[in-house]
């Protein structure tokens, strides 16, 4: 059982120990065989190709659908060209009045 006062030494002697103990650890870990070093890197540069790959298939979707919205916009801003010169411009009062004159002269014109 650890007595009940630690001195700081007694502390410093433990943080030291400690230390050593996980450098110990870290120093006896078994290197990385160069093969498999090799092959976890060809898995990681295939993983990163494939996501760019996937990247750039959706930027070029998110393309395509915005040119296709575009598209979509000219055409129904055209439409709504088309609709409004094709529109019938109601006549003046000038205008209906000379067509009553026509009328009316061209029945006189034919009781006559």
């Amino acid at each position: 059982m650890k007595p009940l006062k630690d001195t700081f030494q007694d502390r410093v002697g433990r943080a030291a120990e400690a230390k050593q103990k996980a450098l110990d650890k870290l120093k006896a870990k078994p290197e990385i065989d160069p093969q498999v070093a090799a092959e976890r890197q060809a898995a990681r540069l295939a993983k990163e190709a494939k996501q760019a790959e996937a990247r750039a298939a959706k930027q070029a979707e998110r393309e395509r659908l915005a040119v296709e919205k575009e598209a979509a916009a000219k055409a129904k801003e055209d439409a709504a060209q088309a609709k409004e010169a094709a529109k019938v411009v109601p006549p003046t009062q000038a205008e209906l009045k000379a067509a009553r004159d026509a009328k009316y002269a061209a029945r006189k014109g034919r009781k006559s």
